[in-house]
């Protein structure tokens, strides 16, 4: 069964940065997908964070571009988001996803960040 485990949501200041780290097992890891989401607090609607493609490829959000960077360690069961100069508009939960050929998309529990000083 795969799984995905988010790591690394806390307390940072305005302007400050934050690493969440995202471990997923079970899988193959051929031809995955993995990202990050974040809902907002009171909010249903979970917003797109940024994408590493199977390829090594990546994408972001126009809120996060040029401010967050995703990652793959090179074992690739793991993502990272780099997170710099953090806003208080950036305080949600994060929540990492897998996608794999053929299978539905897996879903993490949920780290919380909030920027605040």
């Amino acid at each position: 069964q795969v799984q995905v485990v988010e790591s690394g949501g806390g307390l940072v200041q305005p302007g400050g940065s934050l690493r969440l780290s995202c471990a997923a097992s079970g899988s193959t890891f051929r031809d995955v997908d993995m990202g990050w989401y974040r809902q907002f607090a009171g909010n249903e609607q979970r917003e797109w964070v940024a994408l590493m493609r199977f390829d090594d490829s990546t994408g972001y959000g126009e809120s996060v571009k040029d401010r967050f960077t995703i990652s793959r360690a090179n074992a690739k069961n793991t993502v990272f988001l780099q997170m710099n100069s953090l806003k208080a508009e950036d305080t949600a939960v994060y929540y990492c996803y897998l996608d794999e050929k053929g299978n539905s998309r897996v879903w993490g529990q949920g780290t919380l960040v909030t920027v605040s000083s």
